[in-house]
């Protein structure tokens, strides 16, 4: 991971929220709504921005600071659970099937061993 890819991650990641969300609240809303899994939407769409945002700081920091070459790993760790957490409640919201409930929480370890991979890289600034 680069600092450059983090940013472009970060991009790419974003624009697909906003899609997804707006996508969500205007053509699915009712159907969403009618299932019961308008907070889980909301929620996947929410944890998606926040480490969007958390991608593009630590791309812009590592770019201000290209010794933090462990930043590459708290990247991963972000993508990785973006795409375990949100991938699949979007993957229940859309189809269902509520055994995908059951894989959110290793997306949410990532996401938190993240947060400490970050703690870890930082230490020494």
């Amino acid at each position: 991971m680069t600092a450059r890819l983090l940013i472009q991650l970060a991009a790419l990641l974003g624009g697909l929220g906003v899609a997804i969300g707006a996508f969500g609240a205007h053509s699915l809303h009712d159907m969403l709504a009618k299932a019961g899994r308008l907070d889980t939407f909301e929620t996947a769409v929410k944890y998606q921005f926040y480490h969007v945002l958390a991608l593009l700081a630590i791309g812009v920091l590592w770019t201000a600071r290209p010794e933090l070459r462990a930043l590459g790993t708290t990247g991963w760790l972000w993508l990785g659970g973006i795409l375990v957490f949100s991938g699949s409640l979007y993957a229940l919201c859309f189809t269902g099937i509520t055994k995908l409930g059951a894989v959110a929480p290793v997306g949410g370890l990532l996401l938190m061993a993240g947060w400490v991979s970050l703690l870890l890289a930082v230490r020494e600034l």
